[in-house]
């Protein structure tokens, strides 16, 4: 290859390098104070088939049992840690090692931060970027603002996304009057929202959300730092 080719492509690279760089962090500044508007993955189960189903709420308008119980079940340590919750990722590893089947280790802020920009579909370039845009929320946002966000583009069910359109959707009322309950029963979802159901639970279901309606209660203000 001509040099002057070598250095046209390094430039190239150069250029998406900054790209990647600035976007996303100028991104990141402007949903500090700003709604999301839409994420790859309402894009990606628009083009699916599925709806676009969403209305955003400040914080102060999500009954506190939601984010207790989302706490409670995905990231306990969500108010300690800086992003990466590195004891559930050291027992993540050990259990790999042991040969158990592969344990999640995904904070709220790492949810988010994918939620946010990437696609769904787990892969080392995924895991990449986003262990990449996790410490810059959380430089750049408080924790307040984190789970606000969160709460508002993370999928509930098949086209249904936030606490808002969730809430309607599987119990008919707004967010804000959502009890333990329910809220417990829409946490368990998460994992598999077009599989699970909060307002049509199964034995699992039913059974899991009374395990996080205990451990929100176990966990009380450890988990109140929003």
């Amino acid at each position: 290859m001509k040099r002057g080719a070598k250095r046209r492509i390094g430039r190239a690279l150069i250029v998406i390098l900054a790209i990647a760089v600035a976007v996303p962090a100028g991104l990141i500044v402007l949903y500090r104070f700003v709604p999301v508007p839409l994420t790859p993955l309402m894009v990606i189960r628009l083009a699916e088939g599925y709806g676009l189903e969403k209305d955003w709420v400040p914080l102060e308008q999500i009954s506190p049992h939601l984010p207790a119980s989302i706490l409670a079940s995905e990231d306990n340590r969500f108010c300690q840690h800086l992003g990466f919750d590195v004891a559930a990722i050291n027992r993540a590893i050990e259990a790999a090692r042991d040969g158990e089947r592969l344990r999640g280790a995904s904070t709220v802020t790492m949810q988010t931060a994918k939620n946010l920009f990437l696609w769904p579909h787990r892969s080392f370039v995924r895991k990449a970027f986003e262990a990449y845009l996790t410490p810059m929320l959380e430089l750049i946002w408080p924790k307040r603002r984190i789970l606000e966000v969160y709460l508002n583009i993370v999928e509930f069910g098949p086209g249904i996304y936030g606490a808002e359109a969730a809430a309607q959707y599987h119990f008919g009322k707004p967010a804000s009057d959502l009890t333990a309950r329910e809220a417990a029963l829409l946490a368990v979802v998460l994992p598999n929202p077009l599989e699970l159901s909060a307002s049509s639970p199964g034995n699992y279901v039913s059974s899991r959300a009374a395990t996080i309606q205990t451990r929100v209660q176990q966990l009380g203000d450890t988990i109140d730092c929003y």
